[in-house]
């Protein structure tokens, strides 16, 4: 199953990365199979270990990486000349390459030290400003998710006095109605009576037509 860790790289991750990366070069390897090698070993894939080492370790490690490729230019040489000799200590160059992929140069001087915790430092506060710019979009965010519910909410009073309005508009409305179908009929009965002969009985008993 393939790695698929997201949590951010720890200085201990990038040690183990430098220094497998740092081997490899000595023995003459790919970064590519420094790079698998180092993702089992963290649970990442090989091209976050890869970007991890482009974007920002290897720029930490120049002087280490010439070094190992110093030792696999001799380690090269010696091969072809058949000697089949292993490359002179000279001071120790593994225990200085072990020394320069924790980030320390040799000779160990306060300048190398500086130089590394000002590394350390610049990560650190690149880190932090991130942080802040993150917490202050998120913040943006909830305002944002505020206003909109507060107009959201303001909508829905709006929308339920309008549909009270309407009911209300449209009673009166059928009202009126009602009340002209009314008039409306009364008079037609009035016409109509209006247009009907009337008649009295005189003293005789007879019936006289009134105009």
């Amino acid at each position: 199953m393939a790695a698929v860790r997201q949590d951010a790289w720890t200085p201990e991750d990038d040690l183990i990365l430098a220094e497998v990366t740092l081997r490899h070069i000595r023995e003459g390897s790919t970064q590519l199979a420094a790079f698998e090698e180092v993702g089992e070993r963290i649970g990442r894939t090989s091209a976050a270990c890869g970007f991890r080492w482009n974007s920002c370790v290897r720029k930490r490690y120049e002087e280490a990486i010439q070094l190992a490729k110093q030792q696999r230019q001799k380690r090269n040489q010696m091969k072809k000349a058949g000697s089949g000799q292993q490359l002179p200590p000279q001071g120790d160059q593994s225990e200085q390459a072990g020394r320069i992929a924790a980030g320390v140069e040799e000779p160990l001087s306060f300048d190398a030290i500086i130089r590394h915790l000002r590394g350390w430092r610049n990560a650190y506060q690149d880190a932090v400003r991130q942080i802040k710019s993150l917490e202050k979009e998120l913040k943006e965010r909830d305002e944002e998710i505020q206003e909109l519910r507060a107009k959201n909410e303001q909508l829905i009073r709006d929308i339920t006095n309008t549909k009270s309005e309407y009911r209300a508009v449209n009673d009166d409305y059928r009202t009126l109605i009602q009340i002209m179908d009314r008039a409306r009929r009364l008079a037609v009965l009035e016409e109509g009576e209006e247009g009907k002969p009337r008649f009295k009985m005189d003293a005789n008993g007879n019936l006289e037509r009134i105009e």
